[in-house]
């Protein structure tokens, strides 16, 4: 008997829960500080170039600013520390460090636990990316077929907002607590509990938790496992 009788369909975050975000981007990284003869560690700009992103994403929020767009938080954030580690940026490096997010690529171990996790499920993306990257990166670098592409632009936020996570459960014609949300974020977890969907996380890194009372159903080291648990 499965575990969770009532989930329907599993809403997986992309960026860093499906798609190997450092292990993509870092070696792009390394090539640029290697021609730009800095000695800044690249897993170091790695960290602060992801940190500074979510930063950016939170504050559109905060703000009501609405999605700006996922890519363009990604812009900011890189022009902000390269700034802050003191590298001389010059016009073309933007753009240079930037190309490399049209070429991210899966974790080694999703295409085969989406497979077995599409006999139980309906399996959909639910991202902050904006719907045609969401879908260039479905197609030509995860290559799978999701059964919905959900972006947080039919919300007009970034995730936490409450009204990602039940907007995608309306647009697949259930109840919240019919959807598990599937992410190694633990803040998208955390937001997609307090809605009242249920949560996994794919914690790779033996990260802590938030303090808080939504905790996840299900915390897993990987898809693998993922996949074990939940079929």
């Amino acid at each position: 008997m499965t575990k969770f009788p009532a989930v329907q369909a599993l809403t997986f975050d992309l960026f860093g829960t499906v798609l190997d975000l450092g292990g993509s981007l870092t070696p792009a990284i390394a090539s640029y500080l290697r021609d730009k003869g800095s000695s800044v560690a690249p897993e170091h700009l790695w960290n602060q170039w992801r940190a500074r992103q979510r930063l950016e994403q939170y504050q559109d929020n905060i703000l009501l600013l609405g999605h700006s767009g996922y890519l363009e938080t990604v812009r900011r954030a890189l022009i902000y520390v390269l700034a802050l580690e003191g590298i001389d940026a010059t016009e073309g490096d933007v753009p240079r460090l930037m190309a490399a997010w049209q070429h991210l690529n899966p974790f080694a171990d999703v295409k085969a636990a989406l497979k077995k996790l599409k006999e139980r499920y309906r399996l959909v993306a639910l991202s902050n990316g904006e719907a045609d990257f969401l879908a260039h990166l479905a197609t030509n670098r995860i290559g799978w077929n999701f059964d919905r592409i959900i972006s947080v632009e039919e919300v007009g936020a970034f995730k936490p907002h409450p009204g990602v996570y039940r907007r995608a459960a309306t647009l697949l014609n259930l109840e919240v607590g019919q959807c598990m949300m599937v992410s190694a974020n633990s803040f998208d977890v955390m937001g997609a509990r307090a809605c009242g969907m249920r949560g996994a996380f794919v914690n790779r890194n033996a990260l802590p938790y938030e303090e808080t009372p939504y905790r996840p159903d299900v915390e897993v080291g990987n898809f693998t496992e993922l996949a074990e648990v939940l079929v």
